[in-house]
């Protein structure tokens, strides 16, 4: 796929349009491989998996969570559930398309189709940068644990014990 054709994908539009709101435009990199995976993610960009957020739907008590997590970081359930208030169980994959509006691989922390409550791994804070998907496989873009808050509108927790 061209990377016109990435930077013209429905999803990588929303992502950029929330970006080009908050005064961050040119922000999307369009990588040669995929970066469906943390460690996909990491070796395309020469950074540590750590370094890259991993966007990941829950459902809680019938409604869609989304937590950003550090890509060296499995998120434990019970921990979150804490922090939500609420029992959580991973989305299905055609669930997460419908209220995201992307896939999973391509799930960035912003652009969804629906309002989402978003937990951020706290970890985050220790890179100066982190890496998001974009909505798109292949698209990245850079930020921090501060305006991936402001962003989002998240809530800074520990997702693991």
């Amino acid at each position: 796929m061209s990377e016109q054709k990435i930077r013209n994908h429905a999803a990588v539009q929303r992502v950029t349009a929330v970006l080009a709101a908050a005064g961050l435009d040119e922000r999307v990199v369009v990588l040669p491989d995929t970066a469906r995976t943390a460690e996909d993610a990491a070796a395309g960009l020469a950074v540590p998996v750590g370094a890259i957020v991993k966007s990941l739907v829950f459902v809680a008590a019938g409604a869609p969570v989304l937590v950003l997590a550090s890509g060296d970081h499995r998120v434990d359930v019970d921990v979150v559930a804490q922090s939500v208030g609420a029992t959580l169980e991973r989305a299905e994959a055609n669930y997460v398309r419908d209220v995201t509006g992307m896939s999973i691989g391509g799930v960035a922390p912003i652009g969804h189709l629906t309002v989402l409550p978003v937990y951020v791994d706290e970890h985050l804070g220790d890179f100066a940068v982190v890496w998001a998907a974009a909505g798109h496989p292949h698209a990245v873009w850079p930020t921090n644990l501060a305006e991936l808050l402001q962003l989002t509108g998240g809530r800074s927790i520990a997702v693991h014990a």
